[in-house]
């Protein structure tokens, strides 16, 4: 399955959520129908079918690929197996 871009996924999941705060469900008829547009493309982008199981899906995959740039931008150390002396 292919993963959409984290910084797309970040972007589905504030937008979602911005529109969804407590107190929204009051929102405009343009704001739900984007709110529902919004759930689909996180479900289509995470491959489940209910928004709450995209969005935890979505979390996890912004986690991993916050810890994987992490130790991307980590300085080799002499420990490391790929460094050569």
């Amino acid at each position: 399955m292919l993963m959409p871009h984290p910084a797309v996924l970040r972007r589905l999941v504030d937008e979602y959520e911005a529109l969804t705060r407590p107190g929204s469900a009051e929102a405009p008829p343009q704001e739900q129908a984007q709110a529902r547009d919004l759930a689909y493309t996180l479900c289509v982008s995470t491959g489940t079918r209910d928004v709450r199981h995209a969005l935890e899906t979505a979390r996890q995959w912004l986690e991993a690929a916050s810890a994987a740039d992490d130790a991307a931008m980590r300085p080799p150390t002499d420990k490391d197996p790929h460094v050569y002396a």
